[in-house]
């Protein structure tokens, strides 16, 4: 699954902006806490950032960076704060242990508690919407058949934004990508939200939750397949789903071009959280 450059465009404005200063814009724009500890590691630690009226009972939309789970940050993935923000959503951005320090099971598990953090810290909020990208959303995807009971807390989720994601992992187990990883194939089928719910055909919690499944019309090939298979498993499984291919973005832009207030999947986003037509 490797991601082709495609005979790259010479970068736009607005992608110099969204990699190299928006967190740094988001920072110090927007009111924040920084580097708040979700557990005891070292890496298990997330920014908050609020609307300008700061309120315990805003939605919550956090975010999950890519990178094939070995390279990526928190501190330069705060494409959607300021967008966001500005409408009243408090934006999360989680740091999880990438590879090799972390395992694919130690990733999910941290995934799923910070969203308890969050939960219990913000007990009234609004509703918690989970957006992730490639890695990202396949770290979000597996929150679907997360057990919460034996965190002693419900979180209040949404809904699921779904970018570029990878869903089946075990053909990476034979790829380059893995050398980091180290996964074997009982880790990718046991971390592998595409066989996870075709087994199990888990019924959602609230069947109000919308599943929101994005990739882009420059996006592999691998990606588009995986992504329209699992739109497809959900609405098997009785999932509110929907599948929405983006014209003219590639893997990156997809998601970079969240710093725009206009653009699509920022809009989607929005009326998502904001329950517009």
């Amino acid at each position: 699954m490797e991601v082709p450059e495609r005979g790259r465009r010479a970068e736009a404005p607005w992608k110099k902006l969204s990699k190299e200063t928006a967190t740094k814009r988001a920072r110090a724009t927007r009111s924040n806490l920084l580097h708040v500890p979700y557990g005891d590691g070292e890496g298990e630690n997330l920014d908050i950032y609020f609307p300008e009226r700061v309120s315990e009972a805003s939605p919550f939309c956090v975010f999950f960076h890519g990178g094939y789970w070995q390279s990526g940050s928190k501190d330069t993935s705060a494409f959607m704060v300021n967008p966001l923000t500005a409408q009243g959503v408090a934006v999360v951005i989680v740091a999880y242990d990438i590879a090799p320090k972390g395992t694919l099971d130690q990733m999910v598990d941290q995934v799923t508690r910070s969203i308890v953090y969050i939960q219990k810290q913000y007990p009234r909020n609004e509703g918690i919407y989970l957006c992730g990208h490639s890695a990202g959303a396949h770290l979000a995807a597996m929150m679907l058949l997360a057990d919460w009971t034996k965190h002693a807390v419900a979180p209040n989720l949404r809904g699921f934004f779904l970018v570029s994601g990878i869903y089946d992992l075990e053909p990476i187990v034979f790829t380059s990508q893995n050398g980091p990883l180290l996964m074997t194939l009982e880790d990718a089928r046991r971390n592998g939200p595409q066989q996870l719910l075709e087994a199990a055909l888990t019924q959602p919690v609230d069947p109000a939750c919308h599943v929101l499944v994005i990739v882009g019309q420059h996006d592999s090939p691998e990606f588009a397949r995986q992504s329209r298979e699992f739109y497809q498993t959900l609405c098997r499984g009785g999932w509110n789903a929907s599948f929405e291919e983006l014209h003219d973005v590639d893997h990156f832009e997809i998601i970079w071009k969240l710093t725009q207030d206009d653009y699509v999947l920022t809009q989607m986003i929005l009326r998502t959280i904001l329950q517009e037509p």
